[in-house]
């Protein structure tokens, strides 16, 4: 399956959704990859992947790797291998690859092209999608970093059967964001079916993508419809930094966020609460959590002000209007919100 972004400026690209077939590129590429990705499926990318020169850089496994010191990694090996402006990267790994990676192609002599191979499925269905790029830093998670758009993305779901429950779990987190926020039919196929199927995973992956290439295509830069795919990880951001990233995968983080966030939209009469124990019950068919004890709910508030989306010394919440629609606003009160948080 063959799914299309179409961007401005003659970005447009395809998502393809099926077995890697062989492809030969008549450049210098450089797979970026990590050990865990490489010692399960290097050997099955180098059989399809072939270029006028090929070269490994294997950077450390983990979101707390993601950081300037790992992006020099990569940018000297590009040096060292004498890449030029028609050189490519191939991000081969989940989404803490395909934003270094990614990130490392914006700022490497001033932009080169890049390919998304994820092997993830948090990545497969949301990260590898829509040229976000980034790293972090101790204010917060992907502060600096760019928009730049991958020339292709080449999902195989066959890589799957190599992850842990863990990494499943977090990127079925990301299945149901899409589904609460723009398709409430989505979400009702996610209840009556097991994403442990081969088939049904496949499904779930090309709704996922097809969601998201269609608001990206909207709004690329995230200036309006975009945000929206945020939703969960304005909460979830804060407690994978108050965790220094080593605690929480990503998807398990975004899970408690949208569990936060559901309770909020109940509060302010957005979302019934049966609709709210849906979420949280789906989520919790996959071992995703849903809890988190939070030590100071000042501090915990205060680190929402670090979040991209808030303007203005105003934050930006990002809520469900029941499921399969949600609502941007910053008309969120403070007493709210803490009254919210006080129950975790």
């Amino acid at each position: 399956m063959i799914v299309n972004i179409t961007l401005p400026d003659s970005t447009s690209y395809d998502i393809t959704i099926d077995k890697l077939n062989d492809i030969y590129f008549d450049t210098k590429v450089v797979i970026v990859t990590n050990p865990t990705v490489s010692g399960f499926h290097l050997e099955y990318l180098k059989k399809h992947l072939s270029a006028k020169e090929l070269s490994i850089v294997t950077i450390p496994d983990g979101e707390e790797y993601k950081n300037m010191n790992t992006i020099d990694m990569i940018l000297n090996h590009c040096f060292e291998h004498r890449l030029d402006r028609k050189s490519l990267l191939v991000a081969f790994g989940g989404g803490v690859i395909g934003d270094m990676t990614g990130f490392a192609a914006s700022i490497y002599q001033r932009g080169i092209n890049f390919v998304q191979v994820p092997t993830t499925l948090l990545s497969q269905v949301d990260a590898s999608v829509g040229g976000k790029t980034g790293i972090n830093n101790k204010y917060g998670k992907n502060l600096i970093g760019a928009f730049h758009q991958p020339k292709a993305v080449l999902i195989d779901p066959s890589m799957l059967k190599t992850l842990p429950k863990r990494e499943f779990g977090a990127g079925v987190a990301e299945i149901v964001k899409m589904a609460v926020t723009f398709n409430s039919e989505f979400f009702e196929w996610l209840e009556q079916n097991d994403l442990t199927d081969d088939e049904n995973i496949k499904i779930a992956i090309a709704k996922s993508v097809e969601t998201k290439a269609d608001v990206v295509s909207k709004d690329e830069k995230e200036h309006g419809i975009r945000a929206a795919l945020n939703y969960g990880h304005t909460f979830g951001h804060v407690i994978e930094n108050e965790t220094n990233y080593d605690t929480y995968l990503h998807g398990e983080a975004v899970g408690i966020g949208m569990v936060m966030a559901n309770n909020l939209a109940v509060k302010v009469g957005l979302m019934k609460e049966e609709e709210a124990l849906k979420v949280k019950n789906l989520l919790e068919k996959y071992n995703i959590p849903t809890s988190y004890k939070i030590k100071d709910v000042e501090d915990f508030y205060e680190h929402f002000f670090l979040d991209k989306k808030s303007l203005d010394n105003k934050i930006k919440f990002i809520l469900p209007k029941g499921i399969g629609n949600c609502v941007i606003t910053d008309e969120v009160s403070k007493s709210d919100v803490i009254e919210i948080l006080k129950d975790f």
